[in-house]
């Protein structure tokens, strides 16, 4: 009966082991992401803090409305992308797809607009610096 107990207590131990071994295998993608996403946004951090970027509010929130901007871009650029999807698999007919994609491609040149206002405001008079 000594002897099962002991062989029983060894079998938690190890099952305890194995869990945790399984769990750390499992995680380890997840941790090496959540590091690269941490390093990549200090990294960014340290990019717009050489370029003087933040170093004024105005400037700070200047560049996340920009980033927003960005990103709005991006998602109607998705979203058009979307609606010649649907018209190419007959989901959407070709008077439906025309009305859809005017509506789309004017809220994209809305946003373009938008993004360049925000540039030449901060290049100033002369226009965007270009590196040569």
């Amino acid at each position: 009966m000594l002897a099962l107990d002991g062989v029983a207590f060894l079998i938690a131990i190890l099952t305890l082991a194995l869990i945790g071994l399984v769990v750390l295998f499992v995680g380890a993608p997840l941790r090496r992401a959540r590091g690269r996403a941490d390093a990549g946004s200090n990294a960014h951090d340290d990019r717009r803090q050489s370029r003087g970027a933040a170093s004024t509010g105005a400037v700070a929130l200047g560049a996340h409305a920009h980033d927003e901007l960005e990103t709005a871009r991006e998602a109607k650029y998705r979203e058009i992308r979307d609606a010649e999807l649907d018209f190419r698999t007959g989901k959407l007919s070709h008077e439906d797809y025309e009305a859809i994609d005017a509506e789309l491609r004017a809220e994209a040149i809305e946003i373009l607009d938008q993004i360049e206002q925000g540039a030449t405001s901060e290049d100033g008079p002369e226009g965007p610096l270009r590196l040569s």
